[in-house]
């Protein structure tokens, strides 16, 4: 593992401190941290053969697809690593999804094959280590709740009490049923994520809490191994375009910090360009990207039934801007029927995934029709959870009961263009059969 720093992303602050430090943000200017290597060290040909090599391991750190790759990871010892083999996670082909959108080929990196069932486990390995290496006891976070159910198995494996801050009724159930299996204590506050985010901070400032959200930047260390792994996958290959859906912006911000190592080291020759998917009712990013704002202005209220992006402040912003600025890359944004249809269709290749993670093959195929995206491109598209993180949204969507109620308060039903059908028969061969015809 590398010597690293924590460094401000801030141009005029660029203040370094040692990883042992007990930091979320810059102690000086209180702009985030990236976790930074000596990248010039590193001979990219052997390392990428050491990854390799790996790949093919029974040794437990090197059966996790983030510890594998564990030269651009802050150091720890074996013994101070917790880990579920997390990571080696498929890339699936969609035919069907590619049709859709309009493009000859597409490939999702589906992360809700990881052990809690979505991306959040590749960023607790890391975090939670971090929360051993120094020390302590109880970790928390804020959670629309896949960081949750995460947190909390995470840190029953480390033997520490996990607490979670959570909106209060706005909480796929799936989700908050791991959270509590899990053994940790959930707090429902009045309010939507950003204010339990707000009030997350403020308990961990002035507690001895470990905070566990992505503005801690040993979490985006384990989730920018989605891309070392996406590209050992495809042979390191680089595709033209890489599409993640944008909620708290941790993971896209992760997944172009990782493009960007390899890209120093040597071992990919470009960066994909890094596309950003939100949803029209949580979309701060998209209005500052098409504004061409130098800051991001927080949405009062964020309204998608997408619950795990209806995040109206995200967090990690500043990392996304800078993400998208080094790829050359593009921010788009896609209603509530756009996502729901396009759920149905990636379940249509037989494959699924949670509302929020729909909205890059939503994003695609808008994109594609605009002229944004070539239908030659080769595009991997990132689904972030697994299909059964908010069943609900789904039987609603077939039943044709799926109710969006937006900012505004106006309620309306969505229509369910590809609704699998559901129909009650009477116990009868005859009717059985008729049914079938």
């Amino acid at each position: 593992m590398s010597p690293a720093q924590l460094q401000c992303i801030e141009p005029d602050c660029n203040a370094r401190f040692e990883t042992s430090s007990r930091l979320y943000t810059c102690a000086r200017c209180g702009g985030l941290l990236d976790v930074v290597y000596d990248l010039e060290s590193i001979l990219a040909p052997q390392l990428v053969d050491e990854w390799d090599r790996r790949f093919g391991s029974f040794q437990a750190i090197d059966r996790s697809g983030v510890w594998r790759f564990r030269e651009l990871l802050p150091e720890a010892a074996p013994d101070e690593i917790v880990s579920m083999a997390e990571g080696n996670t498929p890339i699936l082909d969609a035919p069907s999804c590619a049709r859709y959108a309009g493009m000859n080929r597409l490939a999702f990196k589906h992360l809700g094959f990881n052990p809690t069932g979505s991306f959040k486990d590749l960023g607790m390995t890391t975090g939670v280590t971090q929360a051993r290496r120094l020390g302590a006891t109880r970790v928390a976070c804020a959670s629309t709740g896949n960081t949750s159910a995460s947190m909390a198995a995470y840190a029953a494996r480390a033997g520490m009490k996990a607490f979670v801050f959570i909106p209060s009724g706005q909480i796929a159930l799936g989700k908050l049923a791991q959270a509590l299996d899990y053994g940790a204590t959930v707090l429902q506050l009045d309010g939507d994520f950003d204010a339990a985010m707000r009030l997350v901070r403020e308990v961990t400032s002035d507690s001895d809490l470990y905070l566990l959200n992505s503005v801690n930047p040993f979490r985006l260390e384990g989730q920018k191994t989605i891309a070392f792994e996406l590209l050992q996958q495809r042979r390191w290959r680089t595709p033209d375009r890489i599409v993640a859906p944008g909620g708290n912006l941790g993971n896209s911000s992760a997944i172009a910090k990782g493009l960007k190592e390899l890209l120093e080291a040597g071992a990919i020759p470009r960066m994909p360009r890094l596309t950003i998917v939100q949803a029209e009712g949580a979309n701060p990013l998209y209005r500052m990207w098409t504004e061409q704002a130098d800051r991001l202005t927080p949405l009062e209220h964020a309204s998608t039934l997408a619950t795990a992006i209806k995040i109206g402040a995200p967090v990690s912003w500043r990392k996304a801007q800078r993400g998208l600025e080094w790829s050359g890359g593009d921010v788009e944004q896609v209603g509530e029927s756009e996502i729901a249809d396009a759920k149905a269709m990636i379940g249509r290749d037989g494959i699924g995934c949670e509302p929020a993670s729909a909205v890059t093959l939503a994003g695609i195929k808008k994109m594609v029709e605009a002229g944004r995206i070539d239908k030659d491109e080769d595009v991997v598209a990132i689904l972030t959870g697994h299909a059964l993180k908010d069943p609900d949204y789904t039987i609603n969507y077939h039943r044709g009961e799926l109710a969006f109620t937006d900012s505004a308060g106006t309620t309306r039903l969505l229509p369910a263009a590809f609704a699998s059908p559901m129909i009650r028969v009477a116990p009868d061969r005859d009717a059985i059969l008729a049914a079938l015809e």
